[in-house]
Order: structure tokens, then C-alpha cells, then sequence
């Protein structure tokens, strides 16, 4: 596993580049400052576009023209020059002297091919229709309700199912996002004291298997309603902890395994209004061992201030899509206590998410 920072020195690298940030914008007139902000979604755009059309993957072999690049990706050459002139400006890609494009550090990041590629977040975030979505945030404001059921005439889960395409696009994107959580999560909390580790609607088990692969004397029980299709049994075959795990079909609000001393919810919670979460939360009560800790792995957003988060652009994307939320500490211990809980303490990750750690009262 390579070495992670500590969270303390993230959040304080976070810090000084927050108020570099604030800095660069005080000092700029506010006009100019507000429109720099609000081109943003022009820059979203241009990255989505290289993405699609997978440029930096034409870069891997080094430097070329945009006349070649272009050949290679179907693209008009002029155009494409101006996309990697824009972009170039941002430090994704870089303009060598003799015309010719380069990848930088943030351009191998949107490669398909490399450990820690961010191309299907990217293709996600630029999506058409997920810019549909988001050109409704102004009716999930002035109700307080999401406001794709009532644009696409069903739920976003509904939707997904229903638009294969897209679904799949939605999911390897929010996978994309999931896997740069793993080895932080593995880094900030041990998991080797548990007997029995369920990871609940875990998907197709990518976090269990992390988890087992350093829990060596742990058995996991992977549970969810597509594990006979999403290739978990072939997954953590490969990741060489099967002997050790046992796949369950088994639904969000469907009882969970009982008896096990550790159960894992990843980014489970917060797509769900309170009535709904509590109702997955009373299951994991009803079932875990009495001396038993449940997980929550979630972005926590700061209970004060006003610092850029993760959490605070993902809590709106939950508002609009599915009328969740990213709770702070607070929210999440009352939550925890309607459902039988007691929070314990919440462990930062050198990522945006934390582990809200929570015993049975």
C-alpha cells in the first residue's frame, strides 16, 4: 500500500490552499471574481470533452501535434488545438515550444489506463444529462424536494435502471470516486479487531477485499441486491480473500446478516431522507452483536465555518437527485440515537470522507 499523508497534514495542505484561494479572490475586483467562478462549468465542459474523446490517452506514447492527436481521436484540428489551449491554461496539458501537447500530472489522471484515472468522473460530470439534472437545482432550492422525480417521472434509482447507458455512466463514475476513498480508508482505522465485518450493499466488494486483505484473521459477509450479475464472487476471488467471504443477495431495506461485530455502510446513509435512512439503520440494530460497532463511511462536512468541502458540493447533488444529505457530526448522532446508537468518535481520512463510528445502546 503506498503511504498516505497524515489526515492532520491534508487538512492542513487544505487550509493554506483554501485561503490562497480566498486571497486570489479578494484580490480581484468582486465582479470579476464572482464571473471567474461562474465560467467554472465552461472548464467542467472542456474537460468532459477531452475525456470523451479520450486525448490524454492519445498523449501516453508523449508529446504530438494537435493535427495528430486529432487524426487520432476524430477531431477537427483547429478545434481541438483551442479545447487543449483553454485547458492548457489550467495546467491539464501543456504547449511545448514547437506546438506539440504533453501530458501534465492532472492530464495523466484523465488516461483510462492509469491506477488512479479520473476519466469517468469526468465523462460523468460533463454528462448531458447530468447538466440536465443540475439546470433543476433552483426547484430543489425553492422546495426543499429533489427535483428529478418530477423532471424524468420516477426515482433517480428508477432512471438509472431504466437508461442502461447512462446508469452505467453514473456508476463508474461514482465507482471512480469510491476507489480513491479505499486505501485512506484502510490508513485511518483497523479493522483487525472484528470477528465478522459485514459491508453492507458493498457493491461488488472492492472495499471488503481492502479490508480483508489487511484484516487477515476477519471473515467478511458482502451483501447486496446485484451480486449475482456485478462480478463480486469472481472480484474477491481475485483479490484472493473468497475463502475468507461469503456474498449475500440482500436489499437496502431488507434485514442484514445478524451477528456479525462490525458493519460497514459506505456511502449508504446519505442518499436517504431521515425516515428511510433510520429504517436502515434500525435493520443493522436489530441484527449486529451487542458489543458491536457500526461504520458510516461518509463525507462529514466541518460543523463550523465556511471552508471548502467535498461534502457541501455532494450534499447538493444528494438534494437534487435523491433528497439526501451529508450530515455533520451532530446530525449524524441524533441520527444514530433514533436508530438505537450511540456515536463514538468520527475518524478523519487523509480523503474527504470520514468513519462515523457508532456502538448498540
Amino acid at each position: 500500500m503506498p503511504a498516505l499523508p497524515p489526515p492532520r497534514v491534508v487538512r492542513t495542505v487544505e487550509g493554506v490552499r483554501s485561503g490562497l484561494q480566498r486571497l486570489n479572490r479578494q484580490m480581484a475586483p468582486a465582479p470579476f471574481a464572482l464571473l471567474e467562478l461562474s465560467l467554472g462549468s465552461m472548464i467542467t465542459q472542456a474537460i468532459y470533452v477531452a475525456a470523451e474523446l479520450r486525448v490524454a490517452d492519445a498523449l501516453k506514447d508523449g508529446p504530438r501535434t494537435p493535427q495528430e492527436i486529432a487524426r487520432e481521436v476524430d477531431a477537427d484540428p483547429e478545434a481541438l488545438y483551442r479545447l487543449l489551449r483553454l485547458l492548457a491554461s489550467y495546467s491539464v496539458f501543456a504547449e511545448q515550444k514547437d506546438g506539440r501537447f504533453k501530458l501534465t500530472p492532472m492530464a495523466q489522471a484523465l488516461r483510462a489506463d492509469v491506477p488512479d484515472s479520473m476519466r469517468d468522473i469526468a465523462v460523468l460530470m460533463g454528462h448531458p444529462i447530468h447538466w440536465e439534472d443540475w439546470s433543476h437545482l433552483v426547484d430543489s432550492v425553492r422546495t426543499g424536494e429533489p427535483s428529478l422525480p418530477k423532471l424524468r417521472g420516477m426515482t433517480a434509482f428508477e432512471f438509472l435502471e431504466a437508461n442502461p447507458e447512462y446508469g452505467g455512466v453514473f456508476t463508474a463514475g461514482m465507482a471512480n470516486m469510491s476507489q480513491t476513498e479505499t486505501l485512506p480508508v484502510l490508513a485511518a482505522y483497523d479493522f483487525s479487531r472484528f470477528a465478522t465485518i459485514v459491508d453492507f450493499c458493498g457493491g461488488n466488494g472492492g472495499l471488503l477485499a481492502g479490508i480483508l486483505s489487511k484484516a487477515t484473521a476477519s471473515r467478511g459477509i458482502l451483501t447486496d441486491p446485484r451480486v449475482a450479475t456485478n462480478g463480486a464472487q469472481e472480484f474477491l476471488e481475485e483479490a484472493g480473500v473468497a475463502d475468507r467471504c461469503s456474498v449475500v443477495d440482500v436489499g437496502l431495506f431488507d434485514p442484514v446478516p445478524p451477528g456479525a461485530d462490525a458493519y460497514v455502510l459506505k456511502h449508504i446513509v446519505h442518499d436517504w431522507p431521515e425516515d428511510k435512512a433510520l429504517e436502515i439503520l434500525r435493520n443493522v440494530r436489530e441484527g449486529i452483536d451487542p458489543s458491536g460497532r457500526i461504520l458510516l463511511i461518509e463525507m462529514v462536512p466541518p460543523p463550523e465555518g465556511n471552508s471548502p468541502h467535498s461534502a457541501k458540493l455532494f450534499d447538493l447533488m444528494l438534494m437534487l437527485l435523491v433528497g439526501g444529505k451529508e450530515r455533520t457530526p451532530a446530525q449524524y448522532g441524533e441520527l444514530l440515537a433514533a436508530a438505537g446508537f450511540k456515536l463514538e468518535r468520527v475518524v478523519q481520512t487523509a480523503a474527504p470522507v470520514s468513519i462515523v463510528e457508532a456502538r448498540p445502546v
